[in-house]
């Protein structure tokens, strides 16, 4: 799906710990294989035992680190982020890691996730005399652990996961220390990898094999693991509240190499497509992905269908972000720049197509309208998400519910609007088969209003409330 209807993840984290060596372009390598979890800022902090500094600013990760700002990052420890804006707007003061001074030394937070909470929290330490220089909610994280820092870091961690609600993942750098840490819910991914001697965090074990670690396991709900010259070790930082780990990053977000919740991804959205092909089977030619998160479903439907596979879109790579077009017609034709049809091989065809999930519903128009152009005859949209009722709070960046098209129109009102011949959502209960783990472990509030952490009444003004004191951009370090 193209970029300003898709859902966009907060960020991708990468932290590393490793002895004697520097660290700064192993980070850099991390985040350019996170670099799908986020594409407005990168950011890299390393110590090298007694001080921490920071490089970060606006722009991919290979715009963002020239081979001199690497070698200038001298360091065996480091925490890396990559970034899509949730809560905080897309400028250079909200770029991470967040760097905080403390009694104790300087910190470095990496954060993906959303607070709930945070506004009511931010409010309560401006009035305590905190000064924030960012509009985005970690920095609320920061300051609690900052403020509860008194010599041991994993009581300032518990203090803070005591205060905070919310979804958050989290890689810290302290002078001597690697810490990751992840709610107590589960919500967004944190890995945990070796290589060698080394410890390596990432939000999705996709990061691993570039810098030749392997994959261990996954940092727990809960829990608060801290990697120094004793090794690692696991404390628990909050009690486990119920996993709700999320549902979108097995059918969107994570890339299909990496292995999430147990579950290689790519198989599970492969396993999703057969159960669209049962659920909403179509007398059609050809079956085609909107690339790239569609491909692995298209497969399956295929494949469980008996209908022949075959690419019928191309993407370019290089096509501009279409949600940061100046006008709709810009956005519109951006579409075309991004996705080209393959007129010689869907001419005249019945076509299923298949693809991750529809929020707007602009730009699954656009390319329905573009197959038929083409000369397609039928065009069965096939999509692997059901229907999004409602806004996530928890770190994604969808919509509001007024501009989900499902939340206000039946199925085919949806079909309608977009011009296909026919539309079939996924049901919960057929994602639920392919991804083979019990419903009880998974956030599918987007699809069915159940929010696992409770959702104050003003959270939808949050968002605009933390712009408010904030004009100046902030300077880039070092």
């Amino acid at each position: 799906m193209t970029d300003h209807e898709s859902p966009r993840e907060a960020c991708g984290l990468f932290g590393i710990y490793a002895s004697g060596e520097d660290v700064a372009r192993w980070t850099y390598f991390g985040l350019f294989a996170l670099q799908h979890r986020g594409q407005e800022s990168a950011g890299i902090a390393v110590s090298d035992g007694e001080g921490v500094r920071a490089y970060r600013d606006l722009g991919l990760v290979t715009h963002v680190f020239s081979e001199p700002i690497l070698q200038s990052l001298n360091g065996y420890i480091a925490v890396g982020h990559t970034r899509y804006s949730t809560t905080g707007s897309s400028t250079l003061r909200n770029v991470q890691p967040i760097t905080c001074s403390t009694l104790q030394g300087n910190i470095a937070v990496a954060h993906n996730g959303n607070l709930v909470n945070a506004h009511t929290l931010r409010a309560e330490l401006e009035a305590l005399g905190e000064q924030f220089e960012s509009t985005n909610d970690s920095e609320v994280i920061v300051r609690l652990i900052a403020r509860a820092y008194q010599g041991d870091i994993v009581e300032a961690i518990r203090a803070m996961m005591a205060r905070v609600q919310g979804a958050y993942s989290l890689a810290i750098l302290t002078p001597t220390q690697l810490i990751g840490v992840r709610d107590p819910y589960g919500v967004r991914p944190l890995c945990l990898g070796r290589l060698d001697s080394a410890w390596v965090l990432a939000s999705e074990d996709c990061a691993f094999p570039p810098i030749g670690a392997s994959y261990v396991r996954e940092v727990a709900p809960g829990e608060i693991v801290v990697i120094d010259s004793n090794g690692l070790t696991s404390y628990e930082g909050a009690p486990l509240a119920g996993e709700a780990l999320c549902m979108f990053e097995l059918i969107y977000f994570a890339r299909p190499d990496s292995h999430l919740y147990g579950r290689l991804i790519y198989e599970v959205r492969r396993r999703m497509g057969v159960e669209l092909a049962r659920e909403h089977p179509a007398e059609a030619d050809l079956v085609i992905p909107v690339p790239d998160s569609g491909i692995p479903a298209a497969v399956g439907y295929a494949h469980a269908s008996g209908i022949p596979y075959g690419d019928g879109l191309i993407k370019n790579r290089y096509a501009p972000r279409t949600f940061i077009q100046p006008d709709q017609r810009m956005r519109e034709l951006s579409v075309r720049l991004k996705l080209t049809p393959l007129t010689e091989v869907i001419a005249g065809k019945r076509l299923v197509v298949v693809d991750d999930s529809i929020v707007r519903g602009t730009t699954t128009r656009q390319i329905v309208r573009l197959l038929f152009e083409a000369g397609a005859g039928e065009v069965h949209m096939r999509i692997t998400a059901p229907p999004i009722r409602h806004p996530c709070h928890y770190g994604i960046d969808m919509a509001t519910q007024r501009e989900l098209v499902a939340a206000h129109h039946t199925v085919e009102d949806v079909r309608q609007q977009i011009g296909a011949t026919s539309l079939g959502y996924l049901s919960i209960e057929g994602l639920m088969r392919a991804c083979g783990q019990p419903r009880s472990r998974f956030c599918l509030a987007c699809f069915n209003g159940e929010y696992p952490i409770p959702i104050p009444e003003d959270v939808e003004l949050t968002r605009d409330l933390f712009e408010h004191a904030l004009t100046t951009i902030g300077e880039r370090t070092p």
